[in-house]
C-alpha cells in the first residue's frame, strides 16, 4: 500500500504523514517565519465590478481610497510616523501599564496621562504630541505596548472576576439576611399569636374544676413544638401540685401508691378501689384482725431480726402450695422481704421471700382477689387475699409493689392481667382458672394438672 513498505523487515518503519499533518506542520513553520519579520500592510483596491483588466472606475477607486484612510496614512508616512492615536483612546487602551494611570487618571488631561504612560515605558524619543493625537514613529513601539498589555490582561480579568464575585456574594448575603429577617419576624409573630391563644385558652383555668386538663391546646407552630411539650409538662406539674395542696401531706404516699396502681391497671381492670382509703398494714387494725397484739409483736421481732425499715402491706390470704393443698395464711410485705405467717400460731413466720427475687405479678381482670407473685426460683407465691369487709385489695397490693419497685430500682414492675393465669409450683407449669361459685370462702380446687379458684 505504501512505498515505505518495501523496506527490509529489520528496519523500523512508521506510517507516512497524512495530508492534514503535513498542512498543520507547514502552517506552524509559516507562523514561526512571520513572527521573525517586520509586517508591512498592502491595501488592495478593486478597480471595477466587472472584473475586467481594461476598465478603471475613477469614482469607485477614489471612494475606496477615502474609506480606507490611505491619504492620511500617506501623509503620516511622509511625516515619518507609523501610527496616530487619539489621546483618549491611547489612555483607555494602555492605562494598565503604569500604576499612575490605573485604574483611572485624575492628575491632569488625557494628554498628560498619555505622556505618563509613554515616559514610563521609555518611548519619549519615539513619539510626538499633537493637539488631539499621539504620533508614534516606529511600529515596534506599538508591538511592545500591545505585548505588555497582553501580559497584564489575565490579571485584570482575574481582578474583575474577583470584584464581581465579591459583589454577587455581598448581594446574595444581603438577600439572605433580608430573608432571615423576614423569617424571624414571621416566627416571632406566629409565636406571639400562639401564646395569645394559649393565654386565652387557660385564662381562668385556676378556677375550673378540672384545672384545664380537658382543654384542647391550640396547634403550635413547628418551631415551638418542643417548647409546647415543656409547657404541657409544666401544666401537668402545676395540676399535680394544686391537687396535692388539697390533700393532707400524710396522705401523699397513699396517692403515689394509687398512681402506681393506676399506671399498671388503668383500662385493664374495671374496679381497682381507688375511691376508698388504702391503709396498707391491715393486720395491725382491729377492723381486720382481732389478734393485733400477736401480729404487732411478731412483726416487731422480724424487724429487729431482719432489719427492714417499714411494713408496706399485710393481709390474710388463702395460699395453695405445690401439692395443691390450701391453707389459711397471712402475708407481711416489707421493703426487704415478703413473709408468710401462720395466723393460727400467733403469726409465726413460716418462710420469707427476698423482694429482689420478684420478677412479675399476675392478676385477673375480674373482681376476684387472686395474686400470683412470680419468683426467680420457679416456685411462685399463689394467694387469694381475704378480708371480712369484702374489699378489693388486689390493686393496693399491686400498687405497693410497683411503687416500691419504681423507688428502689427506677423501673416498672411487670404486671400480667389475663383471665387464665400461668404460674409455676414446684417448678411445674400450672394454669389457674377463675370461677364464681356458691361458696362462702375462696378455695383452690384441683382440675387435672391445673387449678381452679372458686370465689363467692
Amino acid at each position: 500500500m505504501w512505498p515505505d513498505g518495501k523496506q527490509s523487515v529489520k528496519q523500523v518503519t512508521k506510517r507516512p504523514l497524512t495530508a492534514g499533518t503535513i498542512f498543520k506542520n507547514s502552517m506552524i513553520d509559516l507562523v514561526k517565519k512571520l513572527t521573525t519579520k517586520e509586517p508591512y500592510y498592502v491595501r488592495c483596491i478593486k478597480p471595477n465590478e466587472q472584473k475586467s483588466p481594461l476598465l478603471f472606475n475613477d469614482e469607485r477607486c477614489l471612494h475606496q481610497v477615502r474609506y480606507l484612510g490611505l491619504l492620511e496614512n500617506v501623509r503620516v508616512r511622509r511625516a515619518g510616523f507609523a501610527a496616530r492615536i487619539h489621546y483618549s483612546r491611547f489612555l483607555q487602551r494602555y492605562k494598565m501599564l503604569t500604576h499612575y494611570t490605573w485604574p483611572n487618571f485624575h492628575d491632569g488631561t488625557e494628554e498628560d496621562g498619555s505622556k505618563v504612560i509613554v515616559e514610563h515605558m521609555g518611548f519619549a524619543d519615539d513619539v510626538k504630541y499633537g493637539r488631539s493625537k499621539l504620533f508614534i514613529r516606529t511600529p515596534k513601539t506599538i508591538v511592545v505596548l500591545e505585548e505588555e498589555r497582553r501580559k497584564l490582561l489575565p490579571s485584570i480579568v482575574l481582578l474583575l472576576q474577583k470584584v464581581w464575585r465579591g459583589t454577587a456574594a455581598r448581594l446574595l448575603a444581603r438577600r439572605m439576611r433580608a430573608i432571615y429577617l423576614v423569617m424571624n419576624c414571621y416566627k416571632r409573630y406566629k409565636a406571639r399569636q400562639f401564646m395569645k391563644k394559649v393565654i386565652e385558652t387557660f385564662r381562668d383555668v385556676k378556677h375550673s374544676r378540672d384545672l384545664g386538663r380537658n382543654r384542647a391546646w391550640p396547634p403550635p407552630p413547628h418551631v415551638l413544638l418542643g417548647f409546647t411539650a415543656e409547657m404541657k409538662k409544666m401544666h401537668n406539674r402545676w395540676v399535680a401540685k394544686t391537687v396535692l395542696s388539697r390533700i393532707p401531706k400524710e396522705e401523699w404516699e397513699q396517692v403515689r401508691i394509687k398512681a402506681a396502681a393506676m399506671n399498671a391497671l388503668r383500662g385493664k381492670r374495671s374496679d381497682w378501689g381507688y375511691r376508698r382509703k388504702w391503709q396498707g398494714n391491715y393486720l395491725a387494725s382491729l377492723t381486720d384482725n382481732n389478734q393485733t397484739a400477736p401480729f404487732v409483736s411478731a412483726s416487731s421481732n422480724l424487724k429487729n431480726k431482719d432489719k427492714f425499715n417499714k411494713v408496706l402491706f399485710s393481709s390474710t390470704v388463702v395460699k395453695v402450695n405445690k401439692h395443691n393443698k390450701c391453707a389459711d395464711r397471712a402475708i407481711l410485705v416489707t421493703d426487704k422481704y415478703i413473709y408468710k405467717l401462720d395466723p393460727k400460731n400467733v403469726f409465726k413466720s413460716m418462710s420469707h421471700i427476698n423482694i429482689t427475687e420478684i420478677t412479675a405479678l399476675s392478676i385477673s381482670p375480674g373482681t376476684d382477689q387472686l395474686v400470683i407473685v412470680h419468683l426467680q426460683n420457679g416456685n411462685d407465691l399463689v394467694v387469694c387475699l381475704t378480708n371480712s369487709s369484702q374489699e378489693n385489695r388486689v390493686p393496693e397490693f399491686v400498687g405497693v409493689l410497683c411503687r416500691h419497685w419504681a423507688v428502689t430500682r427506677n423501673s416498672e414492675l411487670k404486671v400480667i392481667i389475663n383471665p387464665i393465669l400461668n404460674c409455676q409450683l414446684g417448678k411445674k407449669q400450672r394454669h389457674i382458672r377463675i370461677e364464681k361459685s356458691q361458696v362462702s370462702f375462696p378455695v383452690f380446687v384441683k382440675n387435672g394438672e391445673d387449678l381452679t379458684l372458686a370465689y363467692p
